[in-house]
């Protein structure tokens, strides 16, 4: 081809671009679409902005008349982009040719939207219930056995002490109680130190330096002391059972005690149970007596309160009644840590992908039980450990 030929079809090339225009006719305001409105027309960059130039200058949400009649070409990406425009709508007013028309329906006919779904019934809630349901039902009725088991071990030790596992038991109890006393000791230190000096910004602008002791007693001894202990022993010794309990299914060591006919809750529940239950209340004495000592020496710094005054208020500012509290929640809290920790290790499938998601959500949910826990005991005890 000369490009004398190519010269001349230029403009032919150039007025079958897709174009929108407006018009007034018989007092009424028309948008006229010319052009060709195809996917080879629209390819080019220029092309396409000025098109969507277009489109945007006439908005559809006025009562404009459409004129399609002058438009040579329409294929369905053309009508695409008018139907879309168009909001998926009709225009009150459209004027066109049949065969624009009949690409116009398709499109129209397979962009229609979704429509919303109907709220769930209650077959549809029933048969949610009957897939997740019974999973749950399942889980509550496994740790339900698995407490009436320990029961029935508990009773079975009254009767017969001499063939306990003793030894499990003492190892137990060192294990998860005595190399533990370092780490809660520094934590309990560290955040009485910290509780000690933000107190002291507040009781500072009122005078009221001298109940310091009140409050970091009473906090230490009765919520954050045992909490604090329960949360770092979840993460600690509450793995570690879980652990030690899915390596023993991993390693099919379970199966063998089963064939042999060693009882899983007697050999391994129970000295766990008993060994948390003991150590927690030491544990979270233990975290509380640090808590005090390094609140004590910040108090000391901050607020010019000697030691000897900070021992010497603390009896008559927080009643014994906090501290056997504070004991007997953290027996129920190692009791639960254990029995979570079991629960999860029983559960673990002989595959180290499920003794890594096991362990993380024995940790998870021992720390949600112990904080439930806590919130009931102090909705049941709230009038206990405090003078009148």
């Amino acid at each position: 081809m000369s490009p004398a030929t190519s010269t001349a079809d230029a403009p032919a090339a150039g007025s079958a671009l897709p174009r929108v225009e407006e018009r007034e006719q018989d007092g009424r305001r028309w948008t006229v679409a010319s052009g060709r409105w195809t996917t080879l027309a629209m390819s080019s960059r220029p092309s396409w902005q000025a098109v969507s130039k277009d489109l945007a200058g006439a908005p559809p949400s006025d009562d404009r008349a459409w004129d399609l009649r002058p438009i040579e070409q329409l294929d369905h990406v053309g009508a695409q982009l008018l139907w879309e425009h168009w909001r998926h709508a009709w225009p009150a007013t459209l004027e066109m040719s049949p065969q624009h028309k009949a690409v116009l329906d398709q499109v129209a006919l397979y962009t229609v939207g979704t429509p919303e779904e109907p709220p769930p019934t209650l077959a549809d809630r029933l048969k949610h219930f009957s897939h997740t349901g019974p999973r749950a039902l399942e889980m509550m009725r496994d740790f339900v056995g698995l407490i009436g088991q320990l029961a029935l071990d508990a009773f079975t030790l009254v009767r017969a002490p001499h063939r306990a596992p003793w030894r499990d038991f003492s190892g137990h109890l060192y294990q998860f109680g005595a190399t533990a006393l370092h780490i809660t000791a520094l934590v309990g230190l560290l955040i009485g130190v910290v509780l000690a000096y933000l107190i002291s910004q507040q009781l500072r602008q009122y005078g009221a330096e001298a109940f310091v002791v009140n409050i970091l007693g009473l906090s230490l001894i009765r919520e954050l002391g045992p909490v604090l202990a329960a949360v770092l022993i979840a993460g600690r010794s509450g793995s570690a059972i879980t652990a030690q309990i899915g390596v023993m299914r991993v390693t099919e060591e379970l199966d063998a005690m089963r064939v042999m006919g060693i009882p899983h809750g007697y050999r391994l529940v129970m000295p766990r149970v008993m060994a948390l239950a003991i150590a927690m209340p030491l544990i979270s004495l233990w975290t509380s007596m640090a808590a005090l000592v390094g609140g004590m020496f910040a108090a000391d710094a901050a607020l010019d309160i000697s030691p000897s005054y900070f021992l010497s208020a603390l009896p008559r500012a927080v009643p014994i009644a906090n501290l056997w509290l504070a004991l007997a929640k953290s027996a129920v809290f190692g009791i639960l840590i254990a029995l979570i920790g079991c629960y999860f290790g029983m559960k673990v499938k002989p595959n180290t992908e499920s003794l890594g998601r096991g362990t993380t959500s024995s940790v998870v949910t021992s720390i949600t039980a112990v904080i439930l826990v806590d919130a009931l005991f102090a909705v049941l005890f709230k009038g206990v450990g405090f003078r009148a």
